[in-house]
């Protein structure tokens, strides 16, 4: 575990520029999702429900609260994806990451970065499903190899 306010080592390592700038590029180029934005989203949500269940009187005045204090939020999302951009340079070669950014740069990858999420939300739900099959099936067979044992359960 870290210390508060410690740096994870790979993050906290030297990085040449160049790197660091295609893998930036690269979060840029995939994201499709908003992330930041779905974070901010998210977050004002749950403060106005937790802040107006507690003082619902003053609801309306949470919320303006809130809509100022995104404003202040809007257009900052840079620490973050500087964040994921400085994982990605830890993790691939300046050639991989040019690589990389490349391909996210053409039509089939422009497509499967738009696509993630209906990806994997597709594939979230066949694991689903696979997953509860198998654990039944796998019950079933356990059972029916106890009862060739002579065991009844």
């Amino acid at each position: 575990a870290l210390a508060f306010g410690a740096v994870a080592p790979s993050l906290s390592q030297e990085i040449a520029p160049e790197a660091l700038a295609l893998a930036r590029k690269y979060v840029d180029l995939t994201d499709k999702a908003g992330i930041y934005e779905a974070i901010l989203a998210q977050t004002a949500a749950q403060t106005s429900k937790l802040l107006s269940q507690q003082s619902p009187d003053i609801a309306d005045k949470i919320d303006g609260a809130i809509v100022k204090i995104l404003d202040q939020y809007k257009g900052h999302k840079d620490d973050l994806f500087n964040q994921f951009a400085r994982v990605y340079a830890t993790t691939f070669t300046q050639d991989e990451l040019k690589q990389i950014v490349d391909f996210y740069s053409t039509p089939v990858g422009t497509k499967l970065a738009s696509s993630s999420l209906e990806i994997n939300d597709g594939i979230r739900k066949a694991m689903q499903v696979y997953t509860y099959n198998f654990g039944t099936e796998f019950v079933t067979k356990v059972r029916a190899e106890l009862k060739a044992e002579g065991y009844k359960l």
